[in-house]
């Protein structure tokens, strides 16, 4: 057998070993000049409104003195009387409007979906991103041209003897599904759009129905993203305001339309810290929406991304 010659080998320099985490840290440094104008942006236009807000809710200005005192009068008074009944009125009108919003949304999209033309589909996204955009005074004027005292549909159909007003609870609620139904379907289609056609085939191979798969694994795996939804609706119609202070005014008691008529002294005079008490409630009503859409978004985008 012949020998193995071995070659001598010379000493071989150390790499150069970096720092664990050093570059990552370096370019973090680096990008943290280009987020701060975004901060800027948040702290001017949403910080110190906010803080401005929280602030002046717990003053309380004495009438006699004149001086300026810290007390909780403006937030129990936001919670008491009228105004508790126009934030529960405004929770209501979400409660029920989200629902509708979600259930027709939802149905309309999947009938877009399981469409075969393309077409079909293309003009109701489209329809759906206009009409999400059509709400407040223009909404609400083309409302009480169509379904009003004297509206067209209203002496067409002789809807007054129903006993149907477009000026209560149930007459906003129409008005709102005109704008939040388009809103939903755009919302729920990426959703939708994620089932896998390869699960339906898989659960049809082992002799699942239809409603076998959408009970066992349709709707489980959209209920993250339709809750989402559903919260989404909720809290675009706690907000609305516009819309209801041309329609309604003052004949439903909501909490939006509560804060202008303080703001503007409509009812007495100096009571705009209590209306940032109530504006306080509301952003604590919607603290907790976002705290509870935000998960669903990112369990929805794990099953569905």
């Amino acid at each position: 057998m012949a020998e193995q010659v071995l070659t001598p080998v010379g000493p071989v320099a150390p790499a150069a070993v970096r720092p664990r985490g050093g570059g990552r840290r370096g370019t973090r440094r680096h990008r943290w000049p280009a987020v701060v104008p975004y901060f800027l942006f948040l702290a001017v236009c949403f910080g110190l409104p906010a803080g401005t807000m929280a602030y002046n809710a717990f003053v309380v200005t004495d009438p006699v003195s004149g001086e300026s005192i810290y007390s909780l009068t403006n937030v129990s008074g936001s919670l008491s009387g009228a105004y508790a009944t126009g934030l529960v009125g405004s929770v209501k009108l979400s409660l029920f409007s989200a629902l509708l919003a979600t259930v027709f949304g939802a149905l309309l999209a999947q009938a877009v979906v399981t469409s075969k033309r393309p077409a079909l589909r293309k003009l109701v996204v489209s329809a759906s991103g206009v009409l999400a955009n059509f709400s407040g005074a223009p909404l609400a004027f083309a409302f009480i041209a169509t379904l009003g005292t004297t509206g067209t549909l209203t002496k067409l159909l002789s809807l007054q003897s129903t006993g149907f007003s477009l000026y209560s609870f149930t007459g906003l609620v129409l008005a709102y599904l005109y704008f939040m139904v388009p809103l939903m379907v755009v919302t729920v289609l990426p959703a939708l759009d994620g089932l896998r056609v390869q699960w339906q085939e898989a659960a049809a191979s082992c002799g699942a129905t239809r409603g076998q798969f959408w009970r066992h694994i349709g709707i489980p795996v959209l209920t993250p993203a339709l809750l989402g939804g559903a919260v989404l609706m909720f809290g675009t119609a706690f907000a609305s305001h516009a819309t209801a202070a041309v329609m309604t005014g003052s004949s439903v008691l909501l909490i939006t339309l509560q804060i202008s008529n303080a703001l503007n002294g409509n009812v007495l005079v100096g009571q705009e810290n209590l209306a940032l008490a109530m504006s306080l409630n509301m952003v604590v009503i919607a603290l907790v929406v976002m705290a509870v859409q935000i998960p669903l978004q990112r369990r929805s985008a794990r099953w569905l991304g």
